[in-house]
Order: structure tokens, then sequence, then C-alpha cells
């Protein structure tokens, strides 16, 4: 990428002449993109990133480059710096930052992605004018940076003692990394960003090599696969069409009784679709989760064979991409019979071209999950795909979270320790549980995400962040009795997503397609270019 190279001396103005890059005047000049800005220290910086679409004009061809910046518009413009898309939460995050102000949606991005935080949990003051140590804290922690408490005694500046102690490492780090100095040897952290300053301080990270390649590159594709369930054909490839999917899950084989015998509900609309659309089908295969006729199919060596000629069949007479082996409550017993199962049905689909992904359940240590061996499954299949909900489910008596933070982290990991993460799909929830607490113990109701935004909306709205689970916790009362949901939404998602980005999974999962609202879709596009960096 060619920018527009900085003039500094009218002998640098000549040179430039002759180059691909275009050449400003040192005053009022009609190519200027603003008329105000000729005067300013920042102005080929301000050019620069009117290039890249990061900073706009205030009306009427002016930047008013020594206007002050307000926490709302830094945080648009450092989103816009990192290519990021405007997030319409379906939760609103603050009280004061209303779905109808422009910068809703980049308030929720940054949000999101840890980049930006509120001045309570439930206010951001997006009017309020930044300040110098304030746009510190936000540009550091937007390049990734975590930076070691620093003592005012470290800070070699004049005013340092005025440093809040809660940006002094912020503070030396975007010193340190060229991004903002003081002036006369103070910092001046109370004063208040203009937009002349922070085009320079953005700008400056395009100057950092590393970050201006990773920001103009593309990210690598991941897979991202969604389970059909409940929806229609046509409501299906709605849902798909306005996603991320690359990989779908129609639910279309099942075990059946008999002599190896298998249902088939291949849908020629749907596998058209698909291919004329280029998204990969992994059909599912399902067992009704009933563990005799899947303990009779496993141990049955006539029957497993005809089972696994089947389905290779049908991967090639309907040219599939593949088996999701979506077996349920399978018995302890066949824990040898299933791994078998799962590797010669691998070994067989190779020779048609399709490959095999297997869901498991986190290993918990119970006789729900006794069946997976996960590391000789890993070595089986060509994909584990960890169900990473139901952490609390239908019938528990406790309430709590379907997928909090730290639940998916502990299942994550304890599964690559099995399983490379080259062949590791995480599978997110596009639900929650209301949770009615009774003396007795819990009860709870499924909703999916569209039907809890609808919930929470028609109570008087009572959550709190729990940084610690990654989600809002939500509480109302109805009929003499407390309600709770821990939500799910794009922002204890993206979380989620990104945990997974860092472990360099192969892909992700959605439980199930229809359940979301359409802003989960951009928060995770923003998840996977963020994790890039």
């Amino acid at each position: 990428m060619i920018k527009p190279q900085k003039l500094v001396t009218l002998f640098a103005a000549f040179m430039l002449a002759a180059s691909t890059g275009p050449v400003y005047a040192a005053s009022g000049s009609s190519s200027l993109p603003f008329h105000d800005i000729s005067g300013s220290f920042a102005r080929d910086e301000i050019v620069d990133l009117v290039h890249e679409g990061v900073v706009e004009g205030t009306g009427g061809g002016a930047f008013e480059p020594r206007k002050t910046v307000t926490r709302a518009e830094f945080t648009a413009m450092t989103d816009r710096l990192l290519k990021l898309k405007e997030v319409d939460g379906d939760i609103p995050a603050f009280r004061d930052v209303p779905r109808t102000s422009w910068y809703y949606g980049w308030v929720q991005a940054g949000l999101n992605l840890g980049i930006v935080q509120g001045k309570s949990d439930s206010t951001f003051e997006p009017k309020a004018n930044i300040t110098r140590e304030e746009a510190a804290v936000l540009i550091v922690r937007a390049l990734k940076k975590e930076p070691a408490a620093v003592s005012a005694g470290q800070l070699l500046y004049q005013d340092a003692a005025s440093i809040s102690a809660w940006a002094r490492p912020y503070v030396k780090a975007a010193a340190s990394l060229g991004l903002m100095e003081g002036a006369d040897g103070k910092f001046r952290p109370k004063a208040n960003m203009t937009r002349e300053e922070t085009a320079a301080v953005l700008d400056r990270v395009l100057q950092i090599s590393s970050w201006d390649q990773a920001i103009h590159s593309t990210p690598a594709s991941s897979l991202q696969v969604g389970w059909q369930n409940g929806l229609t054909i046509s409501q299906f490839i709605a849902k798909v069409k306005a996603s991320n999917v690359n990989t779908i899950v129609p639910r279309w084989f099942f075990l059946e009784e008999g002599t190896g015998s298998l249902s088939n509900h291949v849908d020629a609309s749907l596998l058209n679709w698909a291919k004329q659309n280029h998204k990969k089908v992994w059909a599912l295969l399902g067992n009704h989760s009933d563990p005799e006729l899947t303990d009779d199919i496993l141990t049955d060596p006539a029957k497993k064979s005809s089972v696994i000629k089947q389905l290779t069949a049908y991967v090639k007479s309907y040219g599939l991409n593949g088996i999701n082996v979506d077996f349920e409550n399978v018995s302890p017993q066949d824990r040898e019979a299933l791994t078998a199962f799962v590797t010669e049905l691998d070994q067989s689909l190779r020779t048609v071209g399709g490959v095999v992904s297997i869901d498991v359940s986190p290993d918990l240590g119970t006789d729900w999950t006794e069946a997976f061996d996960y590391k000789a499954l890993g070595q089986a299949a060509d994909y584990i795909i960890l169900m990473g909900y139901d952490e609390h489910w239908g019938g528990d008596p406790i309430a709590g979270s379907v997928s909090s933070y730290p639940w998916v982290e502990s299942a994550l990991d304890k599964l690559l320790r099995s399983v490379p993460s080259s062949k590791t799909i995480l599978a997110l929830p596009f639900y929650t549980r209301d949770w009615t607490l009774k003396e007795g113990g819990a009860t709870s109701e499924e909703l999916n995400l569209a039907q809890q935004g609808v919930r929470t909306r028609s109570v008087a709205y009572n959550r709190t962040w729990d940084d610690n689970l990654g989600q809002y916790v939500f509480k109302y009362q109805k009929q003499g009795y407390t309600h709770k949901i821990w939500i799910e939404d794009s922002r204890s998602i993206t979380k989620k997503y990104v945990m997974a980005a860092d472990r360099g999974v192969a892909g992700y999962a959605f439980w199930y397609m229809g359940a979301e609202t359409p802003d989960v879709w951009t928060a995770m596009s923003n998840a996977a270019r963020y994790a890039s960096y």
C-alpha cells in the first residue's frame, strides 16, 4: 500500500512530484480534502486517514483539527482503523448509549472485543471529551498490550504524579510504541484530545509495519458450521445466506432398527443450493439418542458395515463433503466400539473424498461422556466438534449459565490436550435459559437469542456484566418468583470466539441456525479479524 508521503521540506515536496503518491501544497490547496487543515501539524496524517476511511469531516468541507474529541468519536475512529464493523447489539451495554445513536454500533463493537470500557457498569459517557490518558489506555489496549503496573516515579514526565494510577502503564506503553509523546517535559494527562492529535496517534499505528500489514490483510478463513434444526428448507437457506456459515449440517441420516438400515431425508433443493453457493455439506448422522439402538449397530459387524457402506455411497452419489456423527446418550460400554466405528467410517469416506466430524460433550468424567475416547477419536476423525454448551441443562435443579466463559475455556483446554487444535471445532450456543428460582430447586425455559431479547425488554431491565463468567446476568420478578437469565449475546459469544481463536482452532459450529440475532454474525466477523492481528 502506498501512502501520501510526509512533506517536511520544499525539497521533499519536489522529490514527491515524481512519485505515485498525491502531493499536497503546504498551504490552502484545493487538493486537500478539507479547507482548514493546511496549517495543522497533523495535516498529512489526516489525509492518510481519510484515504483509510478512518476520519471524516465535520461538514462544510471542514475538519476542525483543534476541536475536541468525544469518547464515542475516538471509539468509532479506532474501530474504523482496525477495519471493524458496527455491531447492532441486541442487548444494549449502556443506558446512555441508545440504539438510535450514530455511535451505538461502534461502542458495541469496541466493547465486545475489550477495546473500550464504560465509565461505570451501566454508563459509557459517549459525549464526554476523551482525555489524553484515556486515549492512551484505549489505543494501547486496541493493540492488545496489557502492560505491567508502573509507578509515577517510573514515568519521565514532570506531571507524572497527575497521571491516574490506572493509566500509568498505558501512558508508558504508548510512549514506548511511539504513539503518544509529551511536550515540554509534560504529558498533560487530563487535557482533552483534539481531532488533529487523534489523527496523529491513529496514523502512527499504521507506521508500525506489523500492524499496517495485519490491518490490510484478509484474515484466514476457518470452518463455520451451522446445524439445521426446526426450520423449513427455505427458512434454513435464508438464515445461512445472512450468516458467516460456510458448512451446513442438515439432519438427513438416522440409524434405524433392522439390519443396519438408515433413514434418508436428503433434500435435493438444499443440496443443489449448497453446491451453487459453494457451501460444504456435512450431512448429520443421528442415533435418536437411543443407547440400545446405537449399541446394536456399533457391536454387530454386519450392521456396522452396512451403515458405513450406505453412508459412503451417499457421500459419493450426492456429492457430499462429509458426515457429521451426532450420537448422544451412548453407553459407556460402547467406548471402543464407537471409536472403531468412527475409524472405519473415516477410512471409507476418504476413498470418496469425504470427511468425518463427530460431536462430543466436554469431558466431565461422568457416564454421559464415558463413551468418548477423546484422544482416539481425535486420531480417527477429521474433526472433533466440542459442544460448548449445556453447562446447566433443561431439568438441572441448579440454575446457571448454559455456557460460561471459564467452563468453556476449561473444556476446550482439556480437549486440546488430547486433540490437535487443527482438528478441533468449538460449537457455540444460540440459546439460553430463563430460570425460575424456587425453594425445591430451579426450573427453566429454553429461549433462543431473539426470544431472550424480547423477554429482557418486556420487564424492568436489571442486569450486570459478570466479567468472570463473560456474560450479563439478568434478574426480574414474575408471579412472586425471582427469574434469572445468564445472557448469551454477541458480547459473550465474541469473548469465547476470541479465546478459541487464540488457541488456533479449526473453526466454529453454531447450535442452531435460526436461533441467533443478526448482530452475532457481525460480531464474530470482527472477532475473526481482530484475533488475526
